[in-house]
């Protein structure tokens, strides 16, 4: 980074804190990258729209934002004309769609529209650039204003669910959604106290959706009243939540890479030795029972079913279980096998 960056106007702690983060993780937002950024208007989102914005020149990203109107209370359309004009005074290209409020009366339903519309979006653009003459062919970014705060109340919304490790891991900052999509969570190096201060400081124009002070909706509830209720109690507990909810994905990271292992031990050319697989914890011999499974059947085993099993195989030298119209696990003192009738 030049002198010159240094020394602009707009050049804060939050800018040298994320352009190290970009730095030291090269494939997260690569340069050159096309960036379609969801928006809602509210404190987080538009620390990530300025964020970007400011960074983009010195990582020659082209960037466009993308704004969903849940429609879930009356000044919503106002809001995203007012989003719209923002971003047009910035020379930002801005896309929105409006929602039927009838079709997404809950969070898990407002979400899975939002996703759904921002893969159309992406969608068409990778069409648009792909139409372009001497164009590369490029991946397409959706970047949310996820933070570590979120990251703390999802850990609580999963725990409480019941969970398994995976549910308990840390929102992962980038993942594949379709070939080309890549969804990345930048600013989860930053709590929504970050944030409002950047906003603030910065002078950030919001548009705060007042249904986030409903706490009908479970996030709201965990947001407003449980995790403050929580730092009286235990000051700092969102960010030990944060980093156990880290150390979960290491160790889920590592029981599957250790299960891997465990599974290409047990499996030779005859299938799955008995003797080996009984030689371990139930647990591991259903996780391992669970991939072997996995390998000539789409269908998702219980928990439940799969410890059956395991008992099964494990208490008996020789046996069967349907598991399927035509597929059964069959076994004898030294294998395990499928067989199809």
């Amino acid at each position: 980074m030049s002198d010159k960056n240094l020394t602009q106007k707009n050049w804060s702690s939050w800018h040298h804190k994320l352009h190290k983060e970009i730095l030291s993780q090269k494939k997260l937002i690569p340069k050159g990258s096309n960036i379609l950024i969801s928006v809602s208007g509210g404190q987080d989102s538009m620390a990530l729209l300025t964020l970007i914005n400011d960074l983009k020149k010195i990582h020659n990203w082209s960037i466009s934002v993308w704004h969903g109107d849940h429609q879930w209370h009356e000044k919503s359309s106002l809001y995203a004309l007012e989003l719209k004009s923002y971003c047009e005074g910035k020379n930002i290209s801005f896309y929105f769609d409006q929602a039927n409020k009838k079709n997404i009366i809950s969070e898990e339903k407002a979400r899975e529209w939002r996703y759904k519309k921002l893969c159309e979006r992406a969608k068409t653009l990778l069409k648009e650039n792909l139409l372009k003459k001497n164009q590369p062919k490029k991946n397409i970014y959706l970047l949310t204003g996820h933070t570590s705060s979120d990251n703390a109340e999802t850990f609580i919304l999963n725990l409480s669910r019941g969970s398994n490790f995976a549910g308990l891991s840390n929102i992962e900052c980038k993942r594949l959604l379709e070939n080309q999509i890549f969804l990345i969570r930048p600013i989860l190096i930053f709590s929504r106290e970050d944030t409002k201060q950047f906003c603030n400081e910065m002078n950030i124009p919001v548009w705060e959706d007042p249904t986030n002070s409903d706490l009908k909706l479970k996030r709201n509830l965990v947001r407003k009243k449980i995790i403050p209720t929580l730092e009286v109690i235990y000051p700092g507990c969102s960010e030990r939540i944060n980093n156990f909810s880290q150390k979960m994905s290491n160790y889920n990271n590592e029981r599957n890479d250790l299960c891997e292992l465990a599974y290409l031990y047990c499996k030779e050319v005859k299938g799955i030795n008995r003797n080996l697989l009984n030689s371990i914890c139930m647990e591991a011999r259903c996780t391992i029972l669970n991939k072997f499974l996995r390998e000539i059947s789409s269908i998702q085993y219980s928990s439940k079913n799969l410890s059956c099993i395991a008992n099964s195989i494990h208490e008996k030298n020789k046996g069967q279980i349907n598991l399927q119209e035509f597929l059964k696990i069959v076994w004898n003192k030294n294998y395990i096998n499928f067989e199809k009738s």
